[in-house]
């Protein structure tokens, strides 16, 4: 393994850069100077930044660093989707601590350009920096949409459609079934430990999680995918959404966004939630609602948006699109409506990374 320190900052960055080519014509000038240069002559530009910090949004003893990358990539990229417009250049900046070698950034690296080549995002530049802390990651992501075509929250209006693509709550049940298998295996290290089992310690440095059957929350979790496919199927289909957001704290949460800020009601129906099966038998298994977790769960990265009433035909047919509820007047509440019809205020009880512990 190669220390950090034998290339120094300059030296890792070429080292991480050198064969990353640039695809985008509005990226004149990327990696190698003081600024990368971009030009957008008929466009706006779209700008969008996440931090990603080890403890709090990642757990490494879970995900390793090539799904690191390619996730810190695709959740920017999603954002740039959920505003209806075309990601084009990504920047990438690091915080390391010691124990990080060049090729645990390498794998980082991989990961992040497997996501960009997938959506042809040029990556242009970035920083590296210490950290006593552990692994800090800062991504920012630069789009491009015309005036006319960009989306934001605050254009729903009442009966507007509600939808959401693809299904909900399998990534925080991924997330619970790694914390589950972690908590297990420092538990029997703990106990191999007091009873200073050097046999079952060593036995234990293989250990393997049994996790047959519930890939997809895994893929889910790790390896989420930015949905540029149903921004490009909602073009075709010639359908601008009145408002749309990525679904990444939950759909309570992001529901309660498009509603406050475009001043509007909400009426969801419990029934029409999309739930994977495998979403719904791992809920039963740890005890847990199935709803609460897909209104809840978050990092779903799906997309929720609202069409006019005019566009349900077309919304109807959409593969990998399901319509939820109705936008309503401001006075009728945020409702969601249980299978047996009764009525329940939505709250926020999605994912706050500023909560007080």
């Amino acid at each position: 393994m190669t220390e950090i320190s034998a290339l120094g900052e300059f030296g890792l960055i070429k080292r991480l850069t050198q064969d990353i080519k640039t695809t985008n014509n509005a990226t004149l000038y990327g990696v190698g100077d003081d600024c990368a240069v971009l030009h957008y002559p008929d466009s706006e530009v779209l700008v969008t930044t996440d931090m990603l910090m080890e403890g709090v949004h990642f757990d490494l003893t879970y995900i390793d660093m090539y799904h690191l990358g390619f996730k810190s990539a695709q959740v920017n990229i999603s954002d740039v989707f959920a505003m209806n417009g075309t990601p084009r250049q990504l920047i990438v900046s690091l915080a390391l601590s010691k124990r990080f070698k060049v090729e645990d950034l390498e794998e980082f690296y991989a990961g992040l350009r497997a996501a960009c080549e997938q959506w042809k995002v040029d990556i242009v530049g970035g920083d590296t920096t210490s950290s006593y802390t552990g692994l800090a990651v800062s991504i920012t992501c630069i789009g491009e949409a015309p005036r006319s075509e960009i989306v934001y929250r605050n254009g729903a209006k009442d009966t507007d459609l509600i939808c959401v693509s693809g299904d909900l709550g399998a990534a925080y049940m991924g997330l619970q079934l790694l914390e589950r298998e972690k908590t297990v295996y420092y538990q029997q290290v703990d106990e191999a430990k007091k009873k200073n089992d050097q046999l079952a310690l060593q036995q234990l440095k293989a250990f393997q999680p049994d996790f047959a059957g519930k890939e997809y929350l895994l893929q889910r979790q790790l390896r989420p995918e930015a949905r540029g496919d149903i921004i490009k199927r909602l073009r075709e289909a010639n359908i601008k959404p009145t408002a749309m957001m990525d679904i990444s704290d939950g759909l309570s949460s992001e529901l309660l966004h498009i509603c406050d800020q475009s001043n509007c009601g909400c009426r969801v129906f419990e029934k029409n939630i999309p739930i994977d099966y495998q979403t719904a038998v791992m809920a039963e298994e740890m005890n847990m609602n199935v709803t609460t977790c897909a209104m809840n769960g978050g990092e779903d990265y799906e997309l929720l948006f609202t069409v006019p009433i005019g566009d349900h035909a077309k919304i109807e047919k959409m593969e990998g699109v399901k319509l939820i509820g109705h936008i309503t007047k401001p006075e009728f509440g945020k409702q969601l409506v249980a299978r047996d019809g009764s009525e329940f205020e939505i709250t926020a009880q999605g994912w706050n990374p500023l909560q007080a512990k």
